[in-house]
């Protein structure tokens, strides 16, 4: 069994078994975690409209928090939806997935996610410089913050290393591409896979439950979160 066979065979079905198996586990944590009994009287009894408007406004920056958009402010933004659109709409990864679970959709064009990959390869260089130069980040730093960085970047650099003609002579080969260097980019996304319900990246489903909640707390108290 040569590399690339054993990273598309094994190794990608243990992964994505314990990525699964991991998300199931510490979602169902937090649906069980045992909550404080309330004993005041609510001010407001039907939060389903104020959970939803605070997940969804806590989603861009709040106003006033800053006089002007700042660095720290915009650049996650520059590196989430960057991730987005390379992982949903390069033509080789929509490939993967309708290989592996039937779907596909539309590509973006080649320039859209070269540019895409680029802005957040600096974005996220610049969010570990942040880390690294910031006395307060980096003193609240943990070894998980920098292990989740590190397989996230491998992922992308690994990509980008495989990148040597347009999307389009890959699909009239069938997406092949070189060997090694594909097993190399396929293992960096298991490690990635295993890592991730355990580490902070699992906050791509956690923050949907703590804004959630947190919506619920304020709004039946009378408060607008």
């Amino acid at each position: 069994m040569d590399l690339l066979t054993l990273a598309r065979g094994p190794l990608l079905v243990g992964s994505v078994l314990i990525f699964v198996l991991g998300m199931l586990w510490r979602a169902a944590g937090l649906i069980r975690r045992p909550t404080k009994l309330a004993t005041s009287t609510p001010r407001r009894v039907h939060v389903q409209g104020a959970i939803w408007f605070t997940v969804l406004r806590h989603m861009l920056p709040r106003a006033g928090t800053r006089p002007n958009p700042t660095l720290a402010t915009l650049n996650p933004y520059f590196y989430h939806f960057g991730l987005a659109f390379i992982v949903f709409g390069y033509a080789p990864h929509i490939a993967f997935l309708h290989r592996h679970l039937g779907v596909s959709w539309p590509a973006l064009p080649d320039a859209v996610m070269y540019l895409a990959a680029g802005v957040t390869i600096i974005s996220l260089l610049v969010a570990l410089a942040m880390r690294l130069m910031d006395p307060t980040l980096r003193r609240i730093s943990s070894a998980d913050d920098y292990i989740s960085w590190g397989l996230l970047f491998l992922v992308i650099f690994t990509g980008m290393a495989l990148i040597d003609q347009p999307s389009s002579a890959y699909a009239a080969q069938g997406y092949s591409a070189d060997p090694t260097r594909l097993a190399i980019h396929l293992m960096s996304l298991e490690l990635l896979l295993v890592w991730f319900p355990f580490g902070k990246l699992f906050h791509t489903v956690s923050w949907f439950f703590g804004r959630a909640q947190f919506g619920a707390f304020m709004a039946r108290r009378g408060v607008r979160a």
